[in-house]
């Protein structure tokens, strides 16, 4: 292939002299970290992230108790991998779960050894091991229905939820990112942007867990959050996909001209200009 490019397999560089792009934008890959990639950046105007905007969310009637959370409880949920549960930020969990008592966190079921290790870990903080909910896979569409019963969604740090924030989002649920300084972990900064909800990203473990506790125990300001969330979804460019694709594509021609014109592949950026 004549012109080669990374896009959505891996969140950095490969470092490959081979690979000519990276398909990327502003939030997830600032100017200043070009000396840090072999590829040059194609920067799109909005996520680098594509969504699918016809993805059915089932309607089966659950309840809490179906889920096994209990029934006055304010649900706190991470469905990211087990891996990406580092313990400097379950120990912000913690401290969150310990301000709100009447919370639960509900987490993915990766095996049994993720799940006997982080209640262990619960407990060593004080929390006590049955307010670690662990919800069992779902086919996708039942696994959207059933996030309608978070509250609030708490993202990992090193590596932030890619697709697993794009689906809180879709499925209503508010997401707290905490920005870090490389690829991986500024994907949720990105789709939030991207969705209208720039004031769920934090810069600090001290104003994530902020952020948090405060959401928890002010019902009427994660309402407001959960109604432009709504209002926001179909219209803003996160969830827009043919508007992805003509942005794509124009950064596609452009390679395409520069290698046909025998140039050496530079840094492209799409302008939106309709």
């Amino acid at each position: 292939a004549p012109v080669q490019v990374n896009y959505l397999g891996f969140p950095g560089t490969t470092g490959a002299d081979f690979i000519d792009y990276i398909i990327t934008d502003k939030i997830v890959t600032p100017e200043e970290h070009a000396p840090y990639y072999s590829e040059k950046f194609v920067y799109l105007p909005h996520c680098y992230q594509v969504n699918d905007h016809t993805q059915p969310i089932s309607n089966k009637e659950w309840t809490k108790e179906d889920l096994e959370l209990p029934e006055s409880s304010f649900v706190f949920c991470s469905f990211n991998h087990p891996y990406k549960i580092d313990p400097v930020m379950f120990d912000t969990w913690m401290k969150i779960l310990r301000q709100v008592p009447e919370s639960v966190l509900w987490l993915l079921l990766g095996n049994k050894t993720a799940e006997e290790n982080l209640r262990r870990e619960a407990e060593t903080r004080g929390v006590k091991s049955e307010r670690l909910v662990f919800a069992e896979r779902l086919p996708k569409d039942e696994h959207l229905g059933r996030l309608r019963f978070a509250d609030l969604a708490l993202d990992t740090w090193i590596v932030n939820g890619h697709t697993t924030t794009s689906d809180s989002l879709w499925a209503g649920v508010p997401v707290i990112t905490l920005q870090g300084s490389h690829f991986a972990s500024r994907v949720s900064s990105s789709a939030l942007s991207a969705i209208g909800l720039p004031e769920l990203i934090t810069y600090s473990l001290e104003e994530y867990e902020a952020l948090a506790v405060q959401l928890a125990h002010n019902p009427a300001e994660l309402q407001e959050l959960r109604q432009r969330l709504a209002r926001n979804r179909l219209v803003a460019p996160l969830f827009d996909t043919p508007r992805f694709v003509r942005n794509l594509e124009t950064a596609y021609k452009e390679m395409w001209k520069i290698f046909s014109a025998g140039e050496t592949p530079r840094q492209i950026e799409v302008m939106e200009n309709y």
